[in-house]
């Protein structure tokens, strides 16, 4: 070693032996040895921070049970208008997806022909019903002849023959008569119920055949009007269980929630099952006074079977998927998360009704789940933050 070294040495050790002198000297070597063992203590003891959730309550209420399908609007009645004589379309009096009412005039064809075939019908029931009176004059003067015995009974029975024969003839125009009233009716083209009329298929100036393959319109009835849905067959003793006691209330909900919810009645359940998808169909009826449902439109349909009391209700959000089946973390009286199995009996849009693993009051995270185990400390924020 080097003098040099020797000396820096030697110069180093007296530095510790005279700042430790000094610190017994003025009291600071038990103080400095406190203080850093409480920041130690203070650092082992704060640990990880708390994780901030946003919990619910979980509440007992009284919540019916329903069954849930997609169901397809279908109008109460539809009319295909069709002409009725042949002609020439010459108004239309409606607009294209207006409502109409029944007898509202929808189309006219021409009334021409038919107004002189009507005249001239009227004219042929006149010359034969004057035949007839003629015949029938003649049959009483030949019936007082041959009473007298001075005509033959084969003259009168010739007589008498011709009389039914013109009366007969009488009846035939009479029928044609009224035939030709009808032809002129029909030319005129009314509304048979009330509803919404589609697009026209034949504007005015087209030349219509009776009873013509495409029809001239299509008119729908909306009020009242169906829903068609279908339900699992393991449901269907249930629905009539229930059927059998009381009209079951059926709801609509529209794809928009801010919609309202029409309500309605079953009023249909269909003789057998579908074999290819075990599933049976239903029908119901709503009033749909304010046409929120419309015919084509798909909706889902929930029917309401009864009222289960004493329910024990959680957010959707809380309930959680794993391995072992459903769980929700609650939030315990230290402020520590615990991990808790539960039983879900069915989930009801936003909301889970419960069946076991749960007690009224407890407290469930709903948000903020991920960062989550047993035991971890947490911090309840209000449900407007965003837990990080």
């Amino acid at each position: 070693m080097t003098p040099s070294r020797r000396r820096l040495l030697m110069g180093g050790a007296l530095f510790v032996i005279l700042a430790a002198a000094l610190a017994t000297y003025f009291g600071l070597g038990p103080y400095l040895s406190i203080e850093s063992r409480a920041k130690e203590g203070r650092k082992a003891a704060k640990g990880p921070p708390a994780v901030p959730v946003t919990v619910a309550t979980v509440a007992k209420e009284t919540v019916a049970v329903r069954l849930t399908a997609i169901g397809n609007v279908e109008a109460y009645s539809t009319v295909a208008l069709k002409a009725r004589v042949d002609g020439q379309i010459v108004e239309v009096n409606f607009k294209e997806g207006a409502p109409v009412k029944k007898g509202d005039v929808l189309f006219r064809i021409d009334p021409r022909p038919y107004d002189a075939a009507l005249r001239q019908a009227q004219a042929n029931a006149l010359r034969d019903a004057a035949g007839r009176d003629q015949a029938h004059s003649q049959e009483r003067r030949y019936q007082e002849l041959l009473d007298k015995n001075f005509v033959s009974k084969e003259a009168y029975a010739q007589i008498r023959t011709n009389a039914a024969t013109a009366a007969a003839v009488a009846k035939a125009s009479d029928a044609a008569l009224e035939q030709a009233r009808l032809n002129l009716e029909y030319c005129t083209i009314r509304s048979p119920l009330d509803g919404f009329v589609g697009r026209v298929l034949l504007q005015a100036g087209n030349l219509v055949k009776a009873n013509d393959v495409n029809p001239l319109v299509v008119i729908n009835q909306v009020r009242p009007i169906y829903v068609n849905f279908a339900i699992p067959e393991q449901s269907l003793p249930e629905v009539r269980r229930r059927m059998a006691d009381a009209s079951l209330e059926v709801e609509a909900l529209p794809g928009d929630p801010n919609q309202p919810h029409p309500k309605g009645r079953l009023i249909f359940v269909d003789n057998a099952v579908d074999p290819s998808t075990g599933t049976i169909r239903l029908r119901a009826q709503f009033d749909n006074e304010d046409a929120a449902l419309w015919p084509g439109q798909f909706v889902n349909v929930s029917v309401r079977l009864y009222e289960e009391s004493d329910a024990l209700l959680v957010p959707s959000t809380a309930v959680q998927s794993g391995p072992e089946g459903p769980y929700v973390y609650v939030v315990s009286e230290e402020m520590t998360a615990e991990l808790r199995r539960i039983g879900v009996r069915r989930t009801e849009g936003e909301r889970t009704i419960v069946a076991s693993g749960l007690a009224p009051g407890e407290r469930v995270v709903t948000r903020g789940q991920l960062r989550l185990g047993p035991k971890v400390r947490v911090q309840i924020t209000a449900p407007g933050a965003s837990p990080s």
